[in-house]
């Protein structure tokens, strides 16, 4: 008996005599012999709302892929992607056809029970107990039971036919329809993995974050789109300005004001009066396709947008200053014009700006706040602190994510580890202390959660909080790995030289075999098949760049979810699939619409691409849960042996 005796007397709360701990001993080892579950893997997301909710609903492509394989020439390929589109978006589906279905019983009876086929066929791989508890509360018993006896068994077809012929009688065929096609959903994926970046760019990140609220099984590593907003509901002033800012630049207020309930109209009211004769060139928002804005608008975002980035540049130099050991301080750039000769020195190179009109800006003190500028932040501090949704949806990133995360021999996180020249993995100082690695991507997300935790002492709260700058822009983040962020730049320099933004090693070295051996190793990831999964930097597909890297060993699924990148990566983002053959790499193009999806059936275009397959199929046994549960057996098998030696008595 190898299990501290302690342990087992707690054990026998649960499992109380010998006939419940034979019991759980049995169901445990049967799950071990079931197929493992479907992951699925999707980066940088960037507010896509409605690309996403389509994703999540058809599992990229995992659905259209079973009904195929179910039907196969039984049924016509329209009716497959019409019963498609069903699962997909049911409730809308429905009134479409109830407009111009003329005999609706008949749909009825055909539909429930294709429906019955897809769901028995996802749900296969579970136990009884698992699809039990996916099951809706109104029609629990009825799909269980039709789940479990078939049509063609002759001595219950009768009884099967009585079921379905009441749900159509009672009037509840489509609240049935909708349970089962939710069922479908929820059994297609097992796990969603998020490798980082809802926010930003698209218009509905707090849409993706509602959904995310309600999806029974998913974990996030966080992105540095995410912990920049995570930063500004921390408080950090000078993320409050980089979310304010990059949703000006994109003209996406949606997810702020619609979402989040931001009170921007100190900041149009500051913006108009300081900037109003200024026509701000250089911050006129880039318009995604469908985002329509008249002249006027479209003059007061630029402005609005100009106002906020001298801020931020205020903000960022106050950290900056106050954490001197981040090397950071000559990315105070303010600090750097000649406002006489409209130039700015980096470097010791002096170069000339686009234009010099900075209003709030003293030449002699560049990056102290103006009295106004001082009030206007702490309307819009004030405005992130208090907006509830806000901090429910960064209350839940925390619960559900971290910096990376090891699941079934894949080493998942964003975007990078910090190494050197030589490839090792370099030391990064925070605090004072050096780490590396795993312990550096340990300890970061440590200080994430301590920003927000009411017993942080003082001093560490402070630094934690101002270390989400960091992350969002220090050249050793993980989040970043960059030489500098060009924003100034960008901005204000006439020399696209300057705009050059040096990506880190882990860029340069990442399709090395060795160089990802060494990562996996170092955060201990075991066996012949493991992977580095992760997104940030979005692959050039058109350009033939290949997301599968390093002998297979790095798979990048950032392709550009958001429309922002469509014309610079070709396709509309990359998904990955794990399901118990293997690894599917799903490329997609753009999605029109949920609109389109409904009415005319369409679905994205998805091209998928075998990665890797196993020789066997892959059961529960071979993943991380059945290593749980194999010490879960051992532990029950030494309370037996307690319960028949008389070491702990019966209850």
């Amino acid at each position: 008996m190898n299990t501290d005796q302690r342990y087992l007397t707690l054990l026998s709360n649960s499992y109380p005599n010998v006939a419940s701990a034979s019991t759980e001993i049995i169901n445990l080892e049967a799950i071990l012999n079931l197929p493992k579950g479907t992951e699925h893997f999707l980066a940088d997301l960037h507010g896509e709302h409605e690309a996403f909710q389509h994703v999540i609903k058809n599992a990229s492509g995992n659905i259209k892929r079973k009904v195929s394989e179910i039907f196969g020439n039984t049924i016509r390929e329209s009716e497959k992607k019409e019963l498609c589109t069903l699962i997909y978006y049911p409730e809308q589906k429905l009134e479409l056809v109830k407009a111009m279905e003329e005999d609706m019983n008949d749909w009825y009876h055909i539909t429930i029970h294709q429906l019955v086929k897809v769901c028995r066929d996802v749900s296969s791989k579970y136990t009884r107990s698992k699809v039990r508890k996916s099951l809706p509360d109104d029609f629990g018993y009825i799909i269980e039971e039709l789940l479990h006896e078939r049509s063609d068994d002759h001595d219950k077809a009768a009884y099967v036919a009585v079921i379905v012929d009441t749900i159509i009688s009672t009037g509840r065929a489509d609240d049935f329809i909708i349970a089962i096609c939710n069922v479908i959903h929820r059994l297609a994926i097992d796990q969603l993995h998020i490798l980082g970046d809802i926010y930003d760019r698209g218009p509905g990140a707090h849409i993706i974050m509602d959904t995310l609220l309600q999806y029974h099984a998913w974990d996030i590593q966080w992105g540095n789109h995410d912990i920049l907003w995570m930063g500004a509901a921390a408080g950090n002033d000078a993320c409050i300005c980089n979310v304010l800012r990059l949703s000006l630049r994109y003209a996406n207020l949606i997810t702020l004001e619609d979402g989040y309930g931001i009170n921007l109209l100190p900041l149009a009211t500051f913006a108009l009066e300081t900037y109003g004769d200024d026509p701000c060139q250089e911050f006129i928002p880039k318009l995604l396709k469908g985002n329509k804005m008249d002249e006027k608008t479209l003059q007061l975002t630029a402005k609005m947008h100009k106002a906020i980035s001298v801020i931020q540049f205020k903000q960022e130099a106050d950290i900056f200053h106050r954490r001197p050991e981040w090397l950071m301080e000559d990315r105070c750039l303010l600090e750097c014009i000649d406002f006489d000769k409209r130039s700015c020195t980096i470097g010791g190179v002096s170069y000339d700006m686009r234009s010099c009109h900075f209003p709030t800006v003293d030449p002699h003190n560049p990056s102290a706040m103006t009295a106004e500028e001082a009030e206007l932040m702490k309307k819009l501090h004030h405005s992130f602190r208090v907006s509830e949704k806000l901090r429910k949806h960064i209350h839940s990133l925390l619960r559900h994510g971290c910096m990376f995360n090891v699941c079934n021999q894949n080493l998942l996180f964003h975007a990078s580890i910090p190494l050197n020249d030589d490839g090792s993995l370099k030391q990064v100082e925070i605090l004072g202390r050096q780490y590396v690695g795993k312990e550096l991507m340990e300890y970061t997300g440590q200080l994430i959660r301590a920003a927000f935790q009411n017993d942080t002492p003082s001093e560490l709260k402070a630094f934690a909080r101002d270390y989400f700058l960091y992350l969002w822009c220090g050249k050793d983040s993980p989040l970043f790995d960059k030489s500098k962020m060009a924003t100034f730049e960008r901005y204000f320099l006439t020399d696209q030289e300057t705009f050059r933004e040096e990506k880190g090693n882990y860029f340069k070295l990442r399709d090395s075999a060795e160089v990802c051996d060494r990562i996996l190793d170092a955060f201990n990831v075991k066996g012949p098949n493991r992977h580095i999964i992760n997104g940030h930097v979005p692959v050039h597909a058109s350009k033939g760049e290949n997301p599968i890297k390093a002998g297979g060993r790095l798979m990048v699924i950032d392709g550009g979810f958001s429309e922002a990148y469509h014309s610079e990566t070709g396709i509309a983002g990359y998904t990955l699939i794990y399901h118990s053959r293997g690894f599917q790499l799903v490329q997609h193009e753009p999605f029109t619409s949920t609109q389109d999806a409904i009415l005319r059936g369409t679905d994205i275009k998805s091209t998928m691409q075998i990665v890797e397959m196993s020789t066997h199929r892959m059961l529960v046994a071979d993943t991380d849960k059945g290593a749980e549960l194999r010490t879960q057996i051992a532990e029950l098998k030494d309370l037996l042996y307690a319960y028949r030696h008389g070491i702990i008595k019966e209850k």
